[in-house]
């Protein structure tokens, strides 16, 4: 394992699955803009109307939101299930037994 030179003071907590959907939502709309409008675009099958485009860009953003939010909760449950099991139980016994 490489050694992390970054340290933290904060304390690690859950990612926001809304936060996720939204940079997801916003890296998809931007993959799609570039593809849609980048000087390699071909015409596609179903047209080339102004309304391709826009459906276009609404499901790549949708998709990356899903990504983003998929990838998000199963970082939260592994995390919970193998990180934080050990750090949840030593402030639980803290919380009960308070050091006196």
């Amino acid at each position: 394992m490489l050694p992390s030179f970054y340290s933290s003071d904060n304390v690690a907590q859950a990612w926001r699955l809304s936060r996720a959907a939204a940079c997801g939502a916003g890296i998809g709309t931007a993959a799609a803009l570039i593809k849609v409008f980048g000087p390699l675009h071909q015409p596609e099958l179903l047209g080339n109307g102004p309304l391709m485009h826009i459906a276009e860009v609404a499901v790549a953003a949708v998709g990356f939101a899903l990504l983003c939010t998929v990838a998000a909760a199963v970082r939260n449950f592994l995390a919970r299930r193998l990180i934080w099991r050990d750090f949840d139980d030593r402030t639980s016994r803290q919380q009960r037994h308070p050091a006196s």
